[in-house]
């Protein structure tokens, strides 16, 4: 026979491995949901392809040859991975449970998404949901984590996957008794007649404010008596009058409308971070991690910009 195996289907491949394992054309038929006609013309032009037969056929019953021997341990796995996708599309469908262990910026909890996490404990009651808020950066494979909300850039990690939740515009802001005191800067220059609560990087060093308005730039370190890792905290000191703090738009903007805190520069911004939802990237998503994503994408865009 002639071979011409490059245009061999799958689907060929799992009829051969029904029609092996149930040891007839009319049970694989009824199996497949498919006519025995069908089956048997698919398994003929499979053979054809491949240029050798399969199964030896009588009237009364079929044996595998030792090439079809050899060629159901490769069908078989096309039916496990068919089984899979299944299994995973009855998982996807059924009540997502577990524990499921998050990491996450306090920051984002605290004050982005306290309510939608109480929600979703309400919502998954088979989900026993651990959160991790502290600063540092886990390592989601070595200590079991599912999920870690991360801002900013991402490094390369080929074991790991991403999607992007929500962009957070920032600005500066301060207390409107700071600014009667010391008056309000008019451009960034001015800033250096101010004293700052500063953001501090992974290295321990203040982070640097890269302001911009349409082309104009103005980057520096601003000058300051106070300085910590969490914006939290960050808004916290500008509101009890420390200095300016440069934060996220929707992390001060409760105490903009109680009128504890107000833009400065209004005019200029900041680059805006990305949150970015980090999880396993080699293995199956389980559904408690995916309903909790969905939530994520939900309560982020509520106070991010969508993406």
């Amino acid at each position: 026979m002639e071979q011409n195996t490059a245009s061999i289907d799958p689907n060929d491949l799992l009829i051969f491995a029904r029609v092996a394992e149930l040891g007839s054309f009319s049970r694989a038929a009824e199996r497949l949901g498919l006519p025995k006609s069908t089956v048997s013309r698919r398994l003929a032009g499979l053979e054809q392809r491949l240029g050798e037969r399969l199964l030896l056929r009588t009237t009364r019953r079929q044996t595998l040859t030792e090439f079809g021997l050899q060629l159901l341990e490769h069908a078989r796995q096309v039916v496990a991975e068919v089984d899979a996708v299944a299994a995973l599309s009855e998982q996807r469908q059924s009540a997502p449970g577990g524990r499921l262990r998050v990491s996450m910026p306090a920051d984002i909890a605290n004050l982005l998404l306290a309510d939608s996490l109480a929600a979703f404990v309400a919502l998954y009651p088979a989900i026993s949901l651990e959160l991790d808020l502290t600063a540092r950066r886990v390592d989601l494979l070595g200590e079991g984590f599912d999920l870690a909300v991360r801002m900013g850039d991402l490094p390369d990690d080929a074991l790991l996957a991403a999607r992007r939740l929500a962009v957070f515009p920032a600005g500066l802001y301060a207390a409107p008794g700071y600014l009667a005191e010391r008056g309000e800067p008019q451009e960034p220059a001015d800033l250096a007649q101010h004293d700052a609560v500063r953001q501090l990087r992974g290295n321990g060093e203040p982070a640097r404010w890269t302001l911009a308005r349409g082309e104009q730039r103005w980057d520096g370190v601003p000058a300051g008596r106070a300085s910590a890792n969490s914006p939290e905290l960050l808004i916290r000191l500008a509101r009890a009058g420390a200095g300016i703090a440069a934060v996220p738009d929707h992390f001060a903007a409760p105490d903009v409308r109680q009128g504890r805190l107000r833009r400065v520069l209004p005019a200029w911004c900041l680059p805006s971070p990305t949150a970015w939802a980090v999880f396993p990237g080699s293995r199956l998503m389980p559904a408690k991690t995916r309903v909790f994503i969905d939530m994520l994408v939900v309560a982020l865009a509520d106070n991010g910009t969508a993406v």
